[in-house]
């Protein structure tokens, strides 16, 4: 049967891991039903075992020097001050500053909220949160009241689009009192779209052209209200930065050594380098030349004909989770039947041109988005940026598979300080060339892992590690692969340097006040499983539901090291279970936590964590802990989501005084539907995704 059914409510339980069936359906087509893409022969942790490196030599190698701290999470620099965003037709705009950080010890004084399963968003006492925007809110001027019964993809090219993921906030004008959020657009549920819904086969063509409308990037003008934390929408005057981006129409150049390549040459596009439209976008990443980047992640869900590839191309299209052996894989969307790009037996190629880190500029809403390749094709979760000592941009970058890797890319050219155009424009360069790593982890204590999560006898789990070139330039270091290949086809380059497999590493982000790099591992049910890898000292558990933070210390506290140390501060679940770890804080006075997803950082240093999938039973939310000094992994929720829904994001703004969150899939429960929703959040009729902003009722920072 060529179309996914209707789910149904006997079977709304979750059946891969803590996500609900109607989730796994929807947001990557059922991936953890398929086979594991990745069948190299890789060594897993377990079975890579090194000299024994004592803690206290670990952590002696987090000494790092001062890092600049730009506005929101992803920018740095190596002294002064960060150049400003510049914007055509703007008459102000802020630079990227290091705030100071608030005075004191650097511990969270919220009281955490406590876990819960309401239908509404919990925020602690002497805090308030308001919705920003929601699904259908216009976004270009001019755009069409939403009209859920007579949905047209013209009016949802002009509206905020649907399952809101990465969020940033980008500031206009040097007194805070305006800003632009950007908002990524991953995936959609046309169970909760459209009243009546019984199957995809079922939907008209234009309802399918709805759906592609509904992906993509929205660009919206912020102002704040009355000078508190919280911000709203513009309404009024000309908004020349709104802007949507989506699946079905918006051009993107494509940049680097695979631009051009006979890998991603199509019918429509014989030169290889312009795609339509962008796929499945997760998290991303704000630059500290004031770009977003966002990571293109289950791309492979939108394509058909697999089955019809010429055959020496299929081991490359299953190594990302393409089905190669049918011609319309379980959870297919149908696109096919509005744009015949997405049926790989006619263009096998079109597949390729997806899975990128892409880069946009807010303040130029006529400049075209690029897909930089650069930084790899793979499942990116997102990319975050950090501006090394010597001037080059490293990114950090997570491929959110089960036993996929981790990878960092370090520019060629360095940034270039200032305000003026000539940097900006030297700025926009620097992801264009560079060099692509992968991670190889070496563990201290392999022979006392016994799947339980019991901590080894040294009091930590830790060890060594090293990245891996790929590709430099144009010059690969992989056996039989040129740049192209290596680039295009990165998994499969990885696979044959000997990449560490790991469990779903989702967002990966730099502190800009330590350097210390932090990877939310989200968990992985299959670990220790028959004829699966076996818990290891960087997965210390065995069925693990609940997965943990990986902390990376790269070596001279050089974010161009090829070497690095690394350990786990905490190890995810219910505190009261021995299996968890907080950095050794009391666990008494630790929240629960399940799932991390997302992190950020605010202007302290603190980490922020937003969950996935919570497998303890409640609804999703974001947690902050200090990082550092004798408060480092007292852990406390911060808030709450709605039923179905999970927390995406975080953003913190520079003065510290707004958190940014978005509510992705609330009410995404089987047997839910537009008619029967399982969530009327936020409005009370039926769920629509939004980001929602969060502040201090006193005026105060977030958190401290």
């Amino acid at each position: 049967m060529s179309d996914r059914p209707r789910l149904l409510p006997l079977l709304g339980t979750p059946r891969h891991g803590s996500r609900d069936a109607m989730t796994c359906l929807y947001r990557c087509g059922n991936a953890c039903d398929h086979p594991v893409p990745n069948t190299s022969d890789n060594a897993y942790f377990g079975d890579i075992v090194s000299a024994e490196v004592n803690r206290r030599g670990v952590l002696s190698a987090g000494a790092v020097g001062a890092l600049v701290l730009g506005f929101g999470t992803a920018a740095g620099a190596t002294g002064g001050s960060v150049p400003a965003a510049a914007a055509p037709a703007a008459a102000e705009v802020t630079g990227f500053r290091r705030p100071r950080p608030p005075a004191g010890t650097g511990a969270l004084t919220f009281k955490p909220i406590p876990p819960n399963k309401l239908d509404t968003l919990v925020v602690p006492n002497g805090y308030d949160h308001s919705v920003v925007i929601r699904w259908g809110d216009p976004v270009v001027p001019g755009a069409p009241r939403f009209d859920l019964r007579n949905q047209t993809a013209a009016a949802q090219a002009k509206q905020f689009g649907y399952n809101n993921d990465f969020v940033g906030v980008l500031p206009l004008d040097r007194r805070g009192r305006r800003a632009l959020l950007v908002v990524n657009h991953e995936y959609t549920n046309e169970d909760l779209m459209f009243p009546g819904f019984t199957s995809m086969d079922a939907l008209t063509v234009e309802q399918l052209r709805v759906t592609m409308a509904a992906h993509g990037m929205s660009v919206v003008e912020l102002e704040r209200v009355d000078g508190t934390g919280q911000w709203r929408p513009v309404t009024q005057g000309r908004r020349p930065y709104n802007r949507r981006v989506t699946a079905l129409a918006t051009k993107f150049d494509l940049t680097g050594p695979a631009a051009g390549s006979a890998w991603l040459r199509t019918a429509a596009d014989p030169k290889g380098r312009t795609v339509v439209g962008t796929l499945n976008n997760c998290a991303g990443g704000v630059t500290p030349w004031g770009t977003v980047l966002s990571g293109e992640e289950n791309f492979n869900q939108y394509f058909v004909g697999g089955d019809a590839v010429p055959e020496e191309v299929k081991p490359k299209l299953a190594r990302y989770g393409i089905t190669t052996t049918a011609r319309y894989p379980s959870g297919s969307r149908r696109w096919e039947r509005a744009d015949e790009r997405f049926d790989l037996a006619k263009h096998p190629n079109e597949a390729n041109r997806f899975g990128w880190i892409v880069e946009i500029d807010p303040f130029d809403p006529e400049s075209r988005p690029r897909k930089h390749t650069a930084l790899g094709r793979f499942k990116h979760e997102g990319a975050n940026v950090i501006v090394a000592r010597n001037g080059q941009v490293v990114a950090y970058m997570g491929d959110d598979e089960r036993f996929d890797y981790l990878y960092k890319f370090v520019s060629d050219k360095k940034f270039m300080p200032g305000d003026s155009w000539v940097a900006r424009k030297h700025n926009l360069t620097l992801l264009e060339s560079g060099t692509l790593y992968v991670a190889k982890i070496e563990q201290t204590s392999a022979a006392e892992i016994d799947g339980s999560g019991k901590l080894p006898a040294d009091g930590a789990f830790n060890g060594r590690g090293r990245w891996i070139r790929l590709v430099s330039g144009t010059r690969s270091y992989v056996d039989g692969m040129t740049a192209a290949d290596v680039l295009t086809f990165t998994r499969l380059a990885a696979d044959k340097v000997g990449a560490t497999k790991m469990d779903r590493p989702e967002d990966v982000e730099a502190s800009l006040l330590t350097g210390k790099v932090y990877v939310a591992l989200t968990n992985n049910t299959d670990r220790g499983k028959p004829g699966k890898a076996p818990a290891d000292e960087a997965n210390p558990r065995n069925l693990n539901k609940h997965g943990q933070i990986l902390e990376l210390v790269e070596d001279r506290a050089d974010s161009t090291a090829e070497t690095f140390a690394w350990s786990l501060p905490i190890v995810a679940g219910d505190p009261t279970d021995p299996s968890t770890y907080f950095a050794g804080y009391d666990k008494t006075k630790v929240s629960p936590i399940s799932c991390p997803d997302n992190v950020a950082f605010d202007a302290a240093g603190n980490l922020w964590i937003s969950t996935d999938g919570n497998a303890l039973g409640s609804n999703d939310g974001l947690f902050a802990t200090p990082v550092e000094g004798p408060e480092r992994g007292h852990l406390k929720q911060f808030l709450t989501v709605p039923v179905g829904a999970e927390t995406c994001g975080p953003f913190i703004t520079e003065d510290n005084r707004s958190v940014f969150v978005a509510v992705q899939h609330p009410g995404e429960l089987t047997g839910a539907s537009v008619e029967k929703p399982a969530s009327t959040w936020p409005d009370g009729d039926y769920a629509k995704p939004g980001v929602v902003v969060a502040w201090r009722l006193d005026g105060g920072p977030i958190g401290s």
